[in-house]
């Protein structure tokens, strides 16, 4: 079930007022648990085993952690546990595919069995809930929450609709605490949570499923065109990506919202950062946070050394680009971020690049660099990426046909992230302002955008 179509509104028609009018009591988590779980299963009814597994493997194992001396050890299950699902489901075919061609290499005539792996369909929002849950057990392990004694309330938590099948990556610290309170629903709640609402279905219609038939159309035969077209694609690639994946968000926090649940901030104007590591920190920035904390810093983070450090950005690089796709080409996308955050990182310490290099020459550097690297994100395969960069830099500049309502949109957002980062934000802020923006995307969606049933891009990861 997602957020832009029919059968969503219909669902929240009927839940939003059944969770109003029990809200007060105790069906609250009950009702919200069972609409996650019906919302989960319009997709497809048997991801409910898996997430039903999961969540309550990882409560029991907190469980067992409290009163067992013995408590790295069932972290370790847990650990064993949820890597073990997202490695089977996400990469088994990836895994048997490579090793079956490795064997093949060394003429050694037997091939690993994959086909009843590859019939496996990936659940969806299977990286988002696994990582949810698993940071629940390492904090446990940490000390940095408390044990939560409702398997109900865990659940709710694992599997929170708004934010089951894309995010964010929510913490316990943030989440749990609110599901252990009644929450004030008001009037400011409900407009501000529709207005993220509006503001993420336009990113989603009438912008990343309006820049997408540009760029699907390019990257479908990138052999096909001409560097323009390829270049203006890629360019396009960047921001229906961004559309997409952060519409999803103001989409789940506006309905959360509603709820009275705050959801964290998963992007926060990434296009504007002036370094490669303060992109990092503005992109999904729940998952970002989240390998920070499980990953990098436990990793020994920079407090080891410069090789050290080095050695930690590369494998966190690499690992995030791998957690987003099981093909080669998100391996290499991840690596590129990393060879970026390596030839750039002692350079962004310089007084001379802090004070002397214009802002604007930087945040140009940065969307330039993750535009290309975009560029191995998109791409079916390693081949049509060789192919795209090397019709880049070497093939005509014919005609590419420029969508200039496209590039007129995109211009628009731009501004506007601009002018909020500025001095003059206080004008974004006043509330004619708010209201009219509001109002002029509802109205672009009613006449201009048409009804879209595509797939949000982050579901596949």
């Amino acid at each position: 079930m997602y957020f832009h179509t029919l059968p969503f509104l219909i669902f929240f028609l009927i839940v939003y007022p059944a969770y109003l009018a029990v809200k007060g009591t105790k069906l609250r988590l009950p009702v919200l648990l069972a609409a996650s779980y019906i919302f989960y299963a319009w997709l497809n009814p048997l991801y409910l085993v898996l997430i039903g597994y999961s969540t309550a493997l990882d409560y029991w194992v907190v469980t067992r952690m409290a009163k067992s001396p013995r408590r790295k050890s069932w972290l370790a299950v847990s650990i064993a546990n949820n890597l073990g699902l997202l490695g089977f489901f996400k990469y088994g075919a990836f895994v048997t595919e490579n090793l079956n061609l490795l064997l093949s290499s060394l003429n050694v005539p037997y091939e690993v069995p994959s086909r009843t792996i590859n019939e496996i369909l990936l659940p969806a929002g299977l990286s988002f809930y696994i990582f949810q849950s698993l940071s629940y057990t390492i904090d446990y392990y940490r000390g940095n929450v408390e044990r939560e004694t409702s398997l109900i309330r865990y659940a709710t938590f694992v599997a929170l609709f708004p934010r089951l099948l894309a995010g964010p990556i929510e913490r316990a610290k943030n989440l749990l605490p609110q599901l252990h309170k009644v929450p004030k629903v008001c009037t400011e709640d409900i407009t501000d949570g529709l207005s993220m609402f509006v503001v993420g279905l336009f990113k989603k219609i009438a912008l990343a499923d309006y820049l997408a038939l540009y760029v699907n159309k390019v990257y479908a035969a990138p052999d096909q065109f001409q560097s323009p077209a390829l270049i203006l694609a890629t360019f396009l690639f960047a921001w229906q990506i961004y559309f997409d994946f952060s519409g999803y968000t103001d989409m789940a926090r506006g309905i959360a919202r509603m709820m009275g649940f705050r959801l964290m901030l998963n992007f926060n104007n990434p296009y504007l950062a002036a370094s490669l590591g303060e992109f990092w920190s503005r992109w999904h920035i729940s998952l970002s946070t989240w390998f920070k904390d499980y990953l990098y810093i436990p990793l020994g983070g920079n407090r080891k050394g410069t090789f050290n450090t080095y050695r930690n950005m590369f494998l966190v690089m690499v690992i995030s680009g791998l957690w987003h796709g099981a093909a080669w080409t998100f391996v290499i996308w991840g690596a590129l971020h990393a060879l970026g955050r390596f030839l750039t990182r002692e350079l962004e310490r310089t007084t001379y690049y802090k004070e002397r290099v214009p802002k604007l020459a930087k945040q140009l550097f940065v969307f330039a660099f993750a535009t290309f690297a975009w560029i191995f994100f998109r791409a079916e395969s390693i081949g049509d990426a060789g192919v795209i960069v090397t019709r880049i830099f070497s093939s005509g500049w014919a005609d590419p046909r420029c969508p200039v309502l496209a590039l007129a949109l995109v211009f628009a957002v731009w501004l506007y992230q601009y002018t909020h980062e500025s001095k003059i934000k206080w004008v974004l802020e006043l509330k004619p302002v708010r209201v009219g923006l509001v109002v002029a995307m509802i109205l672009y969606l009613a006449v201009f955008a048409p009804s879209s049933n595509q797939e949000f891009i982050y579901l596949q990861f």
